[in-house]
């Protein structure tokens, strides 16, 4: 038995390094499942063991897969995805000598579309499993459990929202406060013009947006599952230590430093890494030849702070992993067809740089005074305004012969934001798809060995919204389509 250990973490300590992370984004940020089986039935696995993968969402189902290997990849295309600015953004009129004029009453997204790049990202994956006795197994898997990307290349969305590099700003003759005009002529007065009360509002432009613009957040999962047969071997229990690394990068993001506590760990600084584990645990009953029920639960996986994004994540850095309860039922309604369902719930608003809201009055974030709690990088820092997620999947399996089975499913989740009052923000991660269409196969092409292939199609889901606190009265669509493609080996020895 320490043998077999040993062996599977040298393993596990090799292929950390050797796989890349991979980013996708389905349900929220999570894959809508692991396993190429379990993908094309729509991520059912609770209580539906059929390959190593089965960790990721139910780890005592590797009791039930015996010796085996698995390896897969797969083609993710999350486009398109970007946001949709409406030409309705607020406006105020100026008084001078010379008459009046109009211009923005605040920050504003330039209206039009604004369609992320980098559109396909490749994902592999794979587990193994190995039986200790009669009664245990140990294993480990190895996948990529999903993540946020987006890339603005031919147009800021925040370019609006700073002054002109070296640009004063201070009082209007209305008592609000702003970019600073010379109101005998109308033009903005340039930083070397000594105007009482005013102030450089965009030194030499470390506040202008540059391009391209958006994050991306890449996340890499190493399970070790252990098992143990209970109730005469129709039950099992396994714990499975789950440890991550996370990948940071943000780019075009200066605007944000105004608002910042730390406008030095806002945007532009490279990559970063971040470490962390926390703990999974399942339950699998085969009640009846027909029925099968399933649970697990996976605890936040806590990790260590992005340092270099000090200053844009909330407590200074932090983005922790949500934890994750699954509930599963399978019923073979016939000897060659199975039908099984899934419950997923997905505790985003326990993560605050995922979950705190950014409907707030930044107003005082922006002052040269001392900021507040809930400025960008605090305690309080605002987030994406997530909350918790639900999916219902439901998944088929039809064994059309000995060797070849068709599978198919459905999964719907609820929606991402708290409020349509922060959809802006989200221009960073439009995480807007609920429905997921999937289809797949599997064939026998030996005793040992197994190809499966999978197909999943996201269909476009939009999310209409406003800012008020960011962009006023400017309204805007966040969407997102995606398509995946995978293909599977599998080796039973």
């Amino acid at each position: 038995m320490n043998s077999s250990i040993r062996r599977v973490l040298v393993v596990a300590l090799a292929t950390s390094s050797a796989i890349p992370v991979t980013a996708s984004a389905t349900n929220g940020f999570f894959a809508h499942g692991w396993g190429v089986r379990s993908k094309a039935m729509a991520g059912v696995a609770t209580a539906l063991p059929q390959d190593t993968l089965v960790t990721a969402t139910n780890p005592a189902g590797m009791a039930f897969v015996g010796n085996s290997f698995d390896a897969s990849v797969s083609l993710f295309s999350p486009s398109p995805r970007g946001y949709s600015a409406n030409n309705d953004y607020a406006t105020q009129q100026v008084q001078s000598p010379n008459g009046n004029f109009t211009m923005p009453a605040g920050g504003f997204v330039t209206p039009g579309e604004y369609d992320s790049s980098d559109d396909w990202f490749l994902i592999p994956s794979f587990g193994y499993n190995r039986q200790l006795d009669e009664r245990s197994t140990v294993g480990i898997a190895v996948y990529g459990n999903g993540g946020m990307n987006t890339r603005y290349k031919d147009r800021a969305p925040f370019e609006n929202f700073s002054v002109y590099p070296n640009q004063r700003v201070g009082a209007y003759p209305d008592g609000s406060f702003g970019p600073f005009f010379d109101f005998s002529s109308g033009q903005p007065a340039p930083v070397t013009e000594a105007v009482a009360g005013t102030v450089n509002g965009n030194p030499n432009g470390i506040y202008s947006a540059t391009t391209p613009t958006g994050i991306n957040l890449e996340q890499l999962f190493i399970q070790i599952p252990y098992t143990v047969k209970l109730g005469g071997g129709s039950q099992s229990v396994g714990i499975a230590p789950v440890f991550a690394i996370q990948r940071f990068e943000a780019t075009g993001l200066e605007p944000f430093k105004q608002m910042s506590l730390r406008p030095d760990k806002v945007t532009n600084n490279g990559v970063d890494l971040s470490y962390g584990a926390g703990l999974q645990f399942g339950w699998y009953g085969q009640v009846s030849d027909q029925l099968a029920l399933g649970a697990s639960y996976r605890t936040t996986v806590w990790m260590s702070k992005f340092d270099d994004y000090a200053g844009l994540f909330a407590d200074g850095g932090a983005f922790d992993i949500p934890a994750m309860f699954n509930l599963g039922l399978s019923y073979r309604a016939q000897p060659n067809l199975t039908l099984a369902f899934d419950y997923q719930h997905i505790f985003y608003d326990e993560t605050h740089s995922i979950a705190n809201s950014n409907d707030a009055d930044l107003t005082a974030c922006q002052g040269g005074g001392p900021k507040p709690s809930y400025c960008l990088g605090g305690n309080s820092g605002v987030g994406f305004g997530w909350e918790s997620m639900d999916i219902l999947k439901l998944g088929l399996s039809y064994d059309a012969n000995d060797r070849l089975s068709l599978l198919a499913g459905v999964s719907y989740n609820t929606d991402f934001l708290k409020s349509d009052r922060q959809g802006l923000f989200n221009v960073l991660s439009p995480a807007t798809v609920r429905w997921h269409w999937t289809l797949g196969a599997a064939y026998k092409a030996t005793k040992a060995d197994e190809f499966s292939l999978s197909f999943a199609y996201m269909p476009e889901a939009t999310f209409d919204g406003t800012s008020p606190t960011l962009t006023q009265t400017q309204s805007g669509s966040l969407y997102m389509e995606q398509y995946e493609i995978s293909l599977g080996w599998s080796r039973r020895f």
